[in-house]
């Protein structure tokens, strides 16, 4: 089965295959400081957990938990790859 590729940001039909669907949503939205345990052992082995966290990223999602990763963890990525944006900037200049 081929999946859709989070290319567009209005193109949502990843969400049809995300093993969330149908799970209550304040599962990934815990209160501050609660565990996110849970909301990840649903992402965890989804077949659509890059496309998710992608989506999250291109998005600025600052809530929640969005392909396995706290807002947290997606500041990190989001961190590095600004940091490697400019170092390629640089290295072309």
């Amino acid at each position: 089965m081929k999946l859709p590729v989070a290319t567009d940001p209005d193109d949502r039909t990843w969400q049809d295959y995300a093993n969330c669907l149908g799970v209550d949503p304040d599962l990934f939205f815990p209160e501050r400081g609660a565990s996110t345990r849970e909301a990840k052992e649903v992402c965890r082995g989804c077949i659509v957990r890059t496309q998710c966290l992608e989506y999250a990223l291109v998005n600025s999602e600052k809530f929640g938990i969005w392909g396995g990763m706290s807002e947290r963890e997606r500041r990190r990525i989001r961190r590095q790859r600004a940091l490697a944006r400019q170092a390629a900037a640089a290295a072309s200049a």
